[in-house]
């Protein structure tokens, strides 16, 4: 997220896709009105006419799945308007901070060239729906001098420049085959060319904002990847009014990302050890990059200060220089494995995991192929269920669920949780802003906030593993745990901002910090030990001046009153509040857009907190403004994805129509865990996706128990177009059911001009929505749209595939 909400304001135009911000985030609404009472334009892409689309001043349908085929256009026609009218487009941005100069080892094979596939690739499976595999990545990197410097030609004429690559890659993608592929109308997607376009202009800003819409796709990461390059090419990247906006579902999912909580992660975006990695030298080695270039601030070659800091906040006087500081302690992931949700409900099904707990969250609704998650579960000798009620997830033994209840095995542990008014922390929104949040009502009974559940659990667990020992106490009993019987969320947010373990000095030998105080500064961390920093992001959230993220401060001080509020609670990293921002000036330092500037420098800079304080870029001692890529440009072509250094259209794994760009039909390097349940087409030939409500809350367990919301929405229901409608003879208010090879649903249809019928390569194809947030259990209850979703995964980030599958529409005769 490079910039936050309030932000929205200084655009000149808003696109929406992926999301329907005005249901989901109306909070951001708010601020996009701001916007549009100065002449901003709001375009809305989505499958379905949402409350976002019908406030839009465009809106553009396109078929579920279908984003990098519209965005690939969208760059095309960019690219095009830029050969033709580079004056009307920001081209010192482009070749100066962007890798759009680097040019690429000539080996490099195009998809366009190469069937739909990269040049490396390596079948590893050959699955009914395609051969998937992996990329050898050799050919996906740029050519470097004697000195180890990207070759560039600014020029942006070399052949193997990315400029003309990426000019190459685009080049299927006019518009005709582009609205083929995604059924959107020509000549509303020429409009949106166009409007959009014209925010590359130096001065003009426009902003992406996506949701899950985007991410859950087998190419989720490469449609955010599309963003990313289109609003490069714009100028779009650290500046006012610009950015890729992530609309967070929960109001601490930003929060729980940075503190890295799932498996392949730790917090502050350092990487787990490796089972090859078996001392912390190989481990700092192999994680810290490299750069010659003298004007590459490479900022993650402070990699080794974080890595430390972390370990001595878990470890405190138990890592040492003599251990490693407690390097050994962590477990090390094995290699060519992931712990990612589907492949823990896999090996769950396969008996491999005998225990879970489930804090917070319910897969028996949530989880992709959830009849078969439920199954998983049930092998399970044991399952803690840490929540506000009891969920269908503690209920997996119920009859209606479990084929012999009498046999069950599993044993279930209920722990009653406080909800987020209950208990005081700190949550991060969108924007980065963490935001302390105090305890606004007493839990009621016997619940306990998350803290307290989390710190009795660990305790007794020492206290076993003092008492018994084990395969590998060492992990468990050095871990620096203190907190005493019920912890204090304060203490808790100084462990994680980094204290001082002894006296700390400046390079002139004066005392920044004395023993024990709380550091303002990741800049101030160290390798040897004398500090401890829990995420390293949030060294500066609370020091010893207090809690920066209770700070009220509503006057903003930014003298172009861009919205910055920067005494508003606090904002990682170093409180900075539009991340990059450094792009956002000339070569000189004077700002791109006067009128709504983020930085500027006047013989020092002013403004937001600079993303580095080094001089502008035609000074002495200057450094390239996107510190923390190795190279400091900003990657139009990026080599680290699975997946291809450019995004490329694929169908999903189960889609209505042959891919129109290549003969690979699915993204090759997809994880697919269940190739014998994949729905076909000319079965199951309608198009299903998911989403969400304003009156219900994700799986439903604080919305299902209320008496006042179940009123609002009482019984899922699914949208269906008119003329699908017709065709099955359904009405609205029929009970219908939606099936595939995975399982059925049963809803209410609701039939409705919302979707309409797409037409794809001449072909009709249908699509009908349905929103998932019911399940077995509550006062109002229904199926749940995931068990018809299927386990298959991103390359990049394992996330399941819920917007796009296929599934066969019926109504139900005699009712429900």
């Amino acid at each position: 997220m490079t910039n936050h909400w309030v932000d929205l304001k200084n655009s000149d135009v808003i696109m929406i896709i992926g999301s329907n911000a005005a249901e989901n985030h109306p909070i951001s609404f708010k601020w996009i009105n701001e916007a549009r009472k100065k002449g901003a334009k709001l375009i809305n892409i989505d499958p379905r006419f949402t409350r976002s689309s019908a406030t839009a001043d465009f809106y553009a349908r396109l078929r579920s799945s279908t984003d990098i085929a519209f965005i690939n256009g969208m760059i095309r026609w960019v690219l095009e308007d830029i050969e033709a009218h580079p004056e009307q487009y920001n081209m010192t941005y482009v070749r100066e901070y962007t890798n759009m100069s680097f040019i690429i080892d000539p080996d490099l094979v195009l998809p366009g060239d190469n069937g739909g596939k990269f040049s490396g690739f390596q079948v590893i499976d050959d699955l009914p729906v395609g051969q998937f595999g992996t990329y050898d990545k050799s050919t996906w990197k740029w050519q470097t001098d004697a000195d180890g410097i990207p070759k560039k030609d600014k020029t942006l004429q070399d052949p193997n420049c990315v400029f003309q690559l990426l000019k190459r890659h685009v080049d299927r993608y006019t518009v005709e085959a582009v609205c083929d592929v995604t059924g959107t109308d020509p000549e509303v997607y020429r409009q949106v060319c166009e409007l959009y376009a014209g925010t590359g202009a130096p001065g003009r800003s426009g902003t992406i904002m996506y949701a899950m819409g985007t991410t859950q796709h087998t190419h989720g990461t490469q449609n955010i990847r599309a963003y990313a390059i289109l609003q490069l090419l714009l100028g779009n990247i650290g500046v006012a009014g610009g950015g890729i906006n992530a609309l967070r579902g929960e109001s601490n999912v930003q929060g729980s990302t940075d503190h890295c909580l799932l498996w392949h992660i730790l917090p502050g975006y350092l990487n787990p050890p490796t089972a090859s990695q078996q001392s912390l030298e190989a481990h700092l080695e192999a994680s810290t990059p490299k750069s010659a270039d003298p004007k590459s601030a490479n900022w993650w070659q402070n990699y080794p200060k974080y890595f430390v800091s972390l370990l001595k906040s878990w470890y405190g006087d138990n890592a040492t220089s003599d251990n490693e500081f407690g390097y050994h302690y962590l477990p090390k992931l094995e290699n060519g494995r992931n712990y990612s949700h589907i492949a823990l409900f896999e090996a769950m099904h396969a008996g491999e995991i005998q225990g879970l707990i489930c804090w917070g969250t319910n897969p028996a609704v949530g989880g992709p192929n959830s009849n078969f998650e439920r199954e998983a579960m049930n092998k399970l000798k044991w399952m803690v269920a840490v929540d506000l009620w009891q969920t269908e997830t503690c209920s997996i033994w119920q009859p209606d669920v479990c084929d012999d209840p009498a046999a069950q095995q599993t044993e279930f542990f209920l722990l009653p949780a406080a909800a987020s008014y209950e208990k005081e922390g700190s949550i991060s929104n969108s924007g980065r802003w963490a935001q302390w949040r105090w305890k606004g009502a007493e839990p009621p009974d016997q619940a306990h906030h998350d803290l307290w559940i989390v710190n009795r659990i660990m305790t007794e667990l020492r206290n076993l593993y003092a008492a018994e020992g084990g395969a590998a106490p060492d992990p468990i009993l050095k871990l620096r745990w203190d907190y005493g019987y019920d912890p204090d969320p304060h203490d808790v947010a100084k462990e994680i901002n980094g204290y001082a373990l002894a006296d700390i000095y400046d390079s002139n030998g004066n005392v920044l910090y004395k023993k024990g105080e709380l550091l303002s500064s990741f800049g101030h961390l160290r390798t040897d030990g004398t500090t401890a920093s829990a995420n390293w992001l949030y060294t500066g959230s609370y020091t010893e001046a207090g809690n920066q993220m209770a700070r009220r401060d509503d006057t903003d001080y930014h003298p172009a009153s861009i919205g910055l509020y920067s005494n508003w609670s606090w904002c990682w990293p170093l409180n900075r509040r539009i991340i990059y921002n450094r792009a956002s000036v000339d070569l000189d330092g004077q700002p791109f857009a006067p009128d709504k500037w983020v930085i500027s420098w006047d013989g020092k800079w002013v403004g937001d907190v600079p993303d580095g304080g080094w001089k502008p870029m035609n000074m002495e001692g200057t450094r390239y403004p996107f510190i923390m890529k190795p190279e400091g440009h900003a990657h139009i072509f990026g080599p680290g994805r699975t997946d291809g250094p450019f995004p490329e259209h694929y169908e999903p794994l189960e889609g209505p129509v042959d891919n129109a760009f290549s003969a690979t039909q699915v993204n090759p390097t997809v994880k697919v865990w269940q190739p014998d349940k994949i729905s076909d087409r000319n079965e199951f030939p309608v198009v299903c996706t998911t989403y969400r409500v304003t009156e219900h809350w994700q799986a439903g367990q604080m919305t299902r128990n209320l008496p006042w919301l179940v009123e609002l929405m009482p019984q899922v229901f699914v949208e269906i177009s008119k003329e699908l409608a017709e065709q099955e003879g359904i009405e609205t208010g029929d009970p219908i059911e939606l099936s595939n090879v995975r399982g059925s649903a049963r809803a209410v249809a609701i039939v409705t001009n919302r979707f309409k019928p797409f037409t794809i390569r001449g072909e009709t194809v249908h699509q009908v929505g349905i929103p998932w947030h019911w399940g077995f259990t509550g006062l109002s209850r229904g199926d749940s749209a995931n068990l018809l979703t299927p386990h298959v995964g991103d390359p990049n980030t394992l996330i399941p595939e819920f917007k796009a599958f296929l599934v066969k529409v019926e109504k139900v005769e005699g009712g429900a």
